[in-house]
């Protein structure tokens, strides 16, 4: 069997609801309810869906951000959920978080020189800190001369590079991207994802990317995992998904891209009703309630993951009917 970085076994992550004055339990939202992946080495996982899906959860439960309610995390075979804190915090420089604002995860206080800088203090106590922190700037296209400057004197997309070299400074394998080129324009956009990709080459890094623009992820991730209210629809190499989506979620989500030639027409799919909420579920497929084929069985059995074909893989109990397969 290939080697894997990252394994997923039936993942949960509840916020619990309290009411009263005693701030008892009455209910948990179910933001991320028993999603399983992997990742291999040197791979990219595009983690996609609408707002609310759990994506960025999912992201932050894997660095401890989010507690873990249910399920199991293996980084290369060590399973993360068994460890205490004090052993997890040692694999920390391995497993890094990029953040969506690029200014608001950055101090204000500090200059970019002391960003970048505060890791290698607790992690890399030996080396020259200033040293390894130009190193680090100029991978990421950042000029030694802005190591005084402070976040406020950058444009969004040179704040997102300072995010970036400091990821990178503690030699990350492994790197969860949580949305990170949507509050830039779409040029910087571009120039950010390039840099995520010569990095990855360079230093032969692992990511998790999560976004809900599909046409973004298209360029990145070799493979894609479509949630929906914190359940995988299908997971898929991201040219196959692109070009033969199999679940009508997914069917939805690509025919909903922008078709970038004047006069041309996408086929476009509908999605009726409304996303329900995380507090109260449906029983059966997340989906069924928006689906057009759902039935009785959708509505009361969930479906699980089912191989397709090689690492396509699909939760819909009517994949066979809606694609035509035998």
């Amino acid at each position: 069997m290939e080697e894997r970085i990252l394994k997923v076994e039936d993942l949960k992550v509840y916020f619990p609801v309290k009411k009263g004055i005693l701030k008892k339990t009455v209910g948990y939202i179910k933001a991320v309810d028993g999603i399983s992946f992997d990742l291999k080495p040197g791979e990219t996982i595009g983690l996609v869906g609408e707002s609310g899906c759990g994506k960025t959860s999912t992201g932050k439960a894997l660095v401890r951000l989010n507690p873990i309610h249910e399920g199991k995390v293996y980084y290369n075979g060590q399973s993360l959920t068994e460890l205490k804190d004090e052993e997890f915090n040692k694999l920390r420089p391995d497993i890094q978080m990029i953040f969506q604002d690029p200014f608001s995860s950055l101090n204000p206080r500090m200059t970019v020189g002391e960003i970048i800088g505060e890791p290698l203090k607790f992690h890399r106590k030996n080396e020259d800190v200033t040293e390894l922190v130009i190193k680090y700037m100029e991978l990421t296209g950042l000029r030694k001369e802005y190591l005084k400057r402070y976040p406020h004197e950058f444009s969004g997309g040179q704040r997102q590079r300072i995010g970036i070299a400091r990821a990178l400074a503690l030699e990350p394998k492994l790197i969860i991207a949580d949305e990170p080129v949507s509050a830039l324009d779409v040029s910087i956009q571009a120039q950010i994802i390039n840099l995520m990709m010569k990095l990855q080459k360079e230093l032969n890094l692992s990511y998790i990317f999560i976004a809900h623009d599909l046409s973004v992820v298209k360029h990145i991730s070799d493979r894609i995992v479509v949630m929906y209210l914190g359940n995988v629809m299908e997971i898929s190499p991201s040219k196959k998904l692109y070009s033969e989506p199999f679940h009508p979620y997914t069917k939805s989500l690509i025919a909903s891209i922008p078709v970038p030639e004047p006069g041309k027409k996408g086929k476009r799919e509908f999605l009726q009703g409304e996303i329900p909420s995380p507090l109260n579920s449906p029983v059966g497929c997340k989906f069924s309630t928006r689906c057009k084929y759902a039935d009785d069985l959708c509505k009361e059995k969930r479906p699980i993951l089912e191989i397709v074909e090689g690492e396509h893989q699909i939760a819909c109990h009517h994949w066979r009917k809606i694609n035509n397969v035998e």
